[in-house]
């Protein structure tokens, strides 16, 4: 898999925007309880400061929808990055602007500057080509260092790199295309694969390219009950994608004659609505009740997928099995 990474480049004197991803969980403090997305982006920005580089690392946090919410500054992020990094870094209190401007303006070779979520722009997850733009202009060099997000074509992501003479690879994606490449090419058997997400709609292609690949596939998250629907089941008001259903009832009947064995949820999380003070039931996959919305797998499913999953050589997991 021939691609360039930051090991290619000598950033002396350059300044590089880094996309991350610091999406962290959070404690009812607005504490970080994990930091292991922030530990395992440390190799690259090192690499950038150590050769005298400036980094400007951008990301989001949470699901602000495009508005401001304190509870999902990045600000707290800045001080834990700060701390394992063993250097100052600099926050700036908005991703683009005059805010980002006068912060980057301190910025001297060997510099770390974080700039506020993304998210807080609407632009971001549209993609817009002029929020893409002023992104750019921070820097000289980009680098996508953020591997969870790579599949979103937000501005950060894509849009970017229209205005980049040079966008190369993290060493976390490097590492993570590395893996993906070995499981897709050459895997250890048995190779499964899980799944999940919102919509089949975006991940047709993908479900029909491993069908020749895998020995076990996994399909969850809400994309399950189009296929509910095609095999014959209630489904609800469950999530339903109605013009892709007769795409799934092929999928469904691909599987039955091809050397993959297609695990399905039997049971289900429902409820009248999705809110966190929603009352929930668990029913069968096939008896999803008029008005209940199915929001999760359910606890046969847990331990149906984990006795599947025992003796699996290779996993390769996209997209959460439920609401979250």
């Amino acid at each position: 898999m021939n691609k360039v990474t930051v090991s290619d480049v000598n950033f002396r004197g350059r300044r590089a925007l880094v996309r991350v991803d610091f999406n962290v969980p959070l404690g009812p403090d607005g504490e970080i309880t994990d930091d292991r997305r922030i530990r395992a982006a440390l190799p690259t920005l090192r690499k950038i400061l150590d050769d005298g580089g400036i980094v400007i690392a951008c990301s989001h946090l949470g699901r602000p929808k495009g508005q401001f919410k304190p509870e999902l500054s990045l600000r707290p992020v800045a001080k834990r990055l700060e701390a394992l990094l063993g250097q100052e870094v600099l926050f700036a209190e908005d991703c683009v602007g005059p805010e980002a401007a006068n912060v980057l303006d301190k910025c001297q070779p060997g510099c770390c500057a974080l700039l506020e979520n993304l998210r807080f722009h609407p632009e971001e997850e549209k993609n817009d080509r002029e929020f893409a733009r002023k992104l750019a202009s921070l820097a000289d060099i980009y680098v996508n260092d953020a591997f969870g997000t790579a599949h979103r074509a937000h501005a950060s992501t894509v849009g970017v790199t229209e205005f980049f003479n040079q966008s190369v690879a993290g060493f976390l994606m490097e590492k993570e295309l590395r893996y993906l490449g070995k499981a897709l090419t050459n895997p250890d058997r048995p190779f499964a694969a899980i799944l999940g997400g919102a919509k089949i709609s975006g991940k047709i292609d993908v479900i029909s390219n491993l069908i020749e690949k895998v020995d076990l596939l996994f399909i969850g998250g809400g994309m399950m009950f189009t296929f509910a629907k095609a095999m014959g089941y209630e489904i609800g008001g469950s999530l339903l994608e109605d013009d892709r259903v007769e795409m799934a009832r092929e999928l469904v009947q691909r599987m039955k004659t091809s050397s993959a064995k297609l695990v399905f949820p039997v049971d289900v999380v429902v409820a009248d609505e999705i809110a966190e003070d929603a009352e929930t039931a668990v029913v069968d996959i096939d008896k999803i009740p008029a008005g209940k919305k199915g929001l999760d797998i359910g606890p046969r499913t847990v331990e149906l997928f984990s006795k599947e999953l025992d003796g699996a050589r290779t996993v390769v997991w996209n997209g959460p099995m439920g609401v979250f």
